[in-house]
């Protein structure tokens, strides 16, 4: 015996879902009940719901019109008096509004240590630029929204006069083997081991997210992420092995896609419901590493990471066969993501780097300027001071929005005109003029890395046609 949405409005059933959930438990349950007795039960579910709720038959249904309140455990944090001293490289260069959301990461109660990389500009919660320390916890804000946002640099087995023979297949390489944007993905199947990592089994968020991980596989993001083939003079004796000379290379700059956002966002809000700060403090709320959200989001957090470096492995692999180039070497370094490594002897801390990279001892790393100005590859130093950090690139002299406002179109084609820059798409937002000028990023962090090499892009793609 059925039942009609009428009988339900009836009842009192105003809810859609209610509804649905009515006619299905009906339509598989009560095959065998008269409509009187249906419309019985239906009737006492909806004035007793409570009592239904372990009924095998009816609890979906019961839940739905009365849900059990689960009582969400907090921890209110005051924040310190006074910040924790840290380090500041290149502070004559960084806007003021960076400087004071670095201070109120160190007020947080949880922070042991700082630096502030020479690129810095203000971000959301840590400014970009910002490394933090803390005891066990991490910060999803201070990680950023693009998980594992990273540069990779593949060096091939050509000379650099390739860029100008080949300039045209370059050019249709890049149309037709990257895509740039918020949605979609390529428009050939893309393979790789990460999709089918076990993580992507093991929690409801993430088991929601692989199939847009899988179309978005070997894409690129929007505003300042590229794509861009370069000249690469390397100096002798460099960490590469290779002879000292000028070489083609592809640099790619990109991150997590919609997997790595949805991660930061989802467990970003946990953080806030968990961890109660003062207004201003609200983006640094954070979990704790003993906590199962805690444990959920590292995981996470790894798996957007490894899935960043996946995409580059796929844009630089998709390139090179399209174009019958051999890599002869690749060096690739993440940013916007938390490490556990010793800050000091004997003590250990989560490490945030928010738009800035790692810089171990003679760890490779690269750091780009602008579309059209160089970029730098680099062996990091390992000084304690900035937590073993170096800046991610020149850092934004101006917001997008002043960018709009400050050049036009033609002025941008003009300038990459004189520096013999190719720009395939991209925005004015993106203009080279709106970063700060990278020698004097470089400059103060003299002392975190030693520059091994120089890039200079020739033809790049970016967003937008």
């Amino acid at each position: 015996m059925g039942i009609r949405l009428k009988d339900l409005s009836k009842l009192g059933y105003r809810d859609n879902v209610a509804r649905s959930l009515a006619v299905a438990i009906v339509g598989k349950h009560c095959k065998h009940q008269s409509k009187e007795q249906i419309i019985k039960t239906l009737s006492d579910v909806l004035k007793n719901p409570d009592t239904y709720k372990e009924n095998e038959t009816w609890g979906k249904l019961a839940e739905h019109l009365s849900p059990t309140l689960i009582e969400k455990k907090f921890t209110a944090y005051d924040l310190l008096d006074e910040p924790l001293p840290y380090k500041t490289y290149g502070s004559k260069f960084i806007e003021t509004l960076a400087k004071q959301q670095m201070n109120l990461a160190m007020r947080l109660p949880v922070s042991v240590a700082g630096a502030l990389m020479p690129d810095a500009h203000a971000g959301y919660g840590l400014p970009i630029g910002g490394v933090l320390a803390t005891d066990n916890a991490v910060i999803p804000y201070a990680v950023g929204v693009d998980i594992g946002c990273r540069m990779s640099l593949t060096v091939f087995d050509a000379k650099a006069d390739y860029l100008k023979r080949y300039s045209h297949q370059i050019k249709e390489a890049l149309k037709n083997y990257t895509h740039f944007g918020m949605e979609g993905g390529l428009t050939f199947a893309q393979e790789h081991e990460v999709t089918e990592r076990e993580e992507f089994r093991l929690t409801p968020l993430l088991r929601d997210l692989r199939g847009k991980a899988i179309r978005q596989l070997g894409s690129s993001g929007g505003g300042n992420h590229f794509v861009e083939f370069g000249e690469l003079l390397l100096q002798e004796e460099n960490m590469l092995g290779l002879p000292e000379g000028n070489y083609m290379a592809l640099l790619s700059h990109s991150g997590s896609r919609g997997l790595g956002a949805a991660i930061a966002m989802h467990y970003s809000r946990i953080a806030r419901e968990v961890c109660k700060l003062p207004r201003e403090a609200q983006h640094f709320a954070w979990l704790d590493l003993n906590s199962e959200e805690g444990q959920e989001y590292w995981m996470s957090m790894n798996l957007a990471g490894d899935y960043a470096r996946a995409c580059h492995e796929q844009i630089h692999l998709n390139l090179s066969k399209v174009l019958g180039l051999k890599p002869m070497a690749n060096v690739n370094n993440h940013h916007n993501f938390a490490w556990k490594e010793e800050i000091a002897p004997g003590r250990t801390a989560i490490v945030h780097r928010k738009g800035a990279t790692p810089a171990q001892a003679g760890q490779p790393g690269l750091i780009p300027g602008s579309m059209a100005t160089p970029g730098y590859l680099v062996a990091g130093q390992g000084v304690e001071e900035s937590l073993c950090s170096a800046s991610h690139g020149a850092g934004r002299a101006m917001s997008r929005q002043k960018a709009k406002e400050s050049f036009t179109q033609s002025a941008m084609k003009k300038f990459l005109s004189q520096a013999g820059v190719t720009l395939i798409g991209g925005s004015i937002e993106e203009m080279p003029l709106a970063y700060k000028n990278i020698d004097r990023v470089m400059q103060p962090q003299e002392t975190l890395v030693e520059v091994q090499g120089k890039f200079m892009p020739r033809i790049v793609r970016m967003n937008k046609e």
